[in-house]
C-alpha cells in the first residue's frame, strides 16, 4: 500500500514537471523526492527491526534437531529429561502457538530446510550447526522441502510439518516415546522375524527390538506417519510394499537396496510394520 502511494505521488510530480514550467514544478518534484527518501529510510529501520526479531531465538522454545541425509530427514526432539529425548524421521510435529527452535546439520552434502507457509530457507551444512525458529499459529499439515540441490533425488526430499493443539501434540509425543508394541497377531509376529532376519536391521531401528541401526530412518512408529520415503509416497500398504521390494524404481540412487521376499514373507512383514503406530 505504501509503495503504491509513493508511486502515485512520484508519477504525479513527474507529470507536473512535464506540463508546467520548471520553476513551478521544482517544489513538487523536490517534495516528492524527499518524501520517497523518508519512506525508504522508514522501511530500512523497519526491516532491520524485523530481521533482528526473526533471528533472535525465543525464550523457552521447543528444540528440534534436524539432520539432512541423501535423501531423508533425521529428527530429534531435545528435552531436559533424557528419557523424554525423542528420535524420529521425515515428519515433524509441533504445538500451535509455541516457538520452535531448529538446530540444523547435514550428514553428507549441503541441504536446505524450507517450510514455505511458515518460514524462509536455512541451509544445513556438513560440519556446521545452523539454527532457525518459527511459530505456527494455525493448525494444519505443512509441506517442507529441501531447497538446495543435493543430488539425484533432491526433488524427492520432502518433510511433513504437522502443527496441532498442545494437548494433541503432547499425546503424539508420549505415544512416540513408547517402544514398539509386541506383535498382536501371528502374522505380525512372523513379520517381525522377517524384519529381524532381513537386511532391514543393518540400517533401521525399531525401539524395543534388537534392531538398533542408525543408517536409515527410525521405523519404531512408521505406521503413524503420513508419508513414506521422505514425502515421496502416501503411507499405504500398497506403497509400502512397493517401497520395500524395489525402492530404486521409486527413488533411484537412494541407499536402500531392493529386498527379495516371498509373497508370504512380504505380507507378514507388512502386517508387522502396519502395527508400528
Amino acid at each position: 500500500v505504501v509503495s503504491c502511494v509513493v508511486f502515485v505521488v512520484v508519477l504525479g510530480a513527474a507529470l507536473l514537471a512535464v506540463f508546467r514550467r520548471r520553476d513551478a514544478a521544482a517544489p513538487a518534484v523536490s517534495g516528492a523526492t524527499g518524501a520517497t527518501i523518508l519512506v525508504l529510510f522508514g522501511f530500512l529501520v523497519f526491516s532491520f527491526s524485523v530481521g533482528r526479531a526473526v533471528t533472535t531465538p525465543p525464550r523457552h522454545p521447543l528444540v528440534i534437531g534436524l539432520t539432512g541425509h541423501q535423501w531423508w530427514w533425521d529428527v530429534e526432539y531435545d528435552d531436559s529429561l533424557p528419557q523424554r529425548h525423542l528420535h524420529t524421521a521425515n515428519e515433524v510435529h509441533i504445538p500451535v502457538g509455541r516457538p520452535v527452535l531448529f538446530r540444523l546439520g547435514a550428514a553428507d552434502v549441503i541441504h536446505s530446510f524450507w517450510v514455505p507457509s511458515l518460514a524462509g530457507k536455512t541451509d544445513l551444512i556438513p560440519g556446521k550447526l545452523n539454527s532457525m525458529w518459527f511459530q505456527a499459529d494455525t493448525p494444519g499439515v505443512y509441506r517442507a522441502q529441501c531447497a538446495e540441490f543435493c543430488g539425484r533425488q533432491h526433488a524427492k526430499m520432502a518433510l511433513v510439518v504437522v502443527a496441532e493443539p498442545a494437548d494433541s501434540f503432547a499425546a503424539w509425543y508420549d505415544a512416540q516415546l513408547a517402544p514398539a508394541a509386541p506383535p498382536a497377531t501371528a502374522s505380525a509376529a512372523r513379520g517381525e522375524q522377517v524384519f529381524l532376519g532381513a537386511p532391514c536391521v543393518l540400517c533401521h531401528m525399531v525401539s524395543g527390538t534388537p534392531a538398533g541401526a542408525r543408517m536409515g530412518p527410525d521405523l519404531t512408529h512408521i505406521a503413524s506417519r503420513l508419508t513414506l520415503a521422505a514425502g515421496t509416497l502416501p503411507n499405504t500398504r500398497g506403497h509400502l510394499a512397493g517401497w520395500i521390494l524395489d525402492p530404486q524404481s521409486i527413488k533411484p540412487g537412494a541407499l536402500m537396496p531392493a529386498n527379495r521376499l516371498s509373497a508370504a514373507d512380504l505380507q507378514a512383514l507388512l502386517d508387522y510394520l502396519e502395527e508400528l503406530r
